[in-house]
């Protein structure tokens, strides 16, 4: 009697759990952080140059903060313009986060 108690709630858990996740509709699920800026553009990228630029359409004051892969902020500036000077970065992989107005997007940047 007992393993058929087990089995039965095995079987209800398992069921109820299937159920919530039947449940999530991914089309009406708010916008990922990278959709946030509208025509949100960066390049070049990767950049050797030391200069990247970025636009938007908008294109009002950007709070740019980058950080390295360990999650150190690397740089934290504001951005007037579209031209961003990244010289004292050391070649690697960067996340970039940019807040424009209420809008905000993460990009991956790869200095060379």
């Amino acid at each position: 009697m007992k393993n058929y108690f087990y089995i039965l709630f095995l079987i209800i858990g398992l069921g109820f759990g299937a159920t919530s996740y039947a449940q999530t509709d991914p089309s009406k699920t708010s916008a990922s952080p990278q959709d946030g800026i509208n025509d949100l553009s960066i390049y070049p990228n990767p950049v050797s140059n030391g200069k990247i630029y970025i636009t938007t359409l908008q294109n009002l004051t950007k709070d740019i903060q980058i950080y390295d892969v360990l999650g150190k902020n690397v740089l934290s500036t504001s951005l007037f313009g579209k031209e961003l000077n990244i010289s004292k970065l050391t070649p690697g992989i960067y996340i970039l986060k940019i807040k424009e107005g209420n809008s905000s997007s993460t990009r991956k940047l790869v200095v060379r």
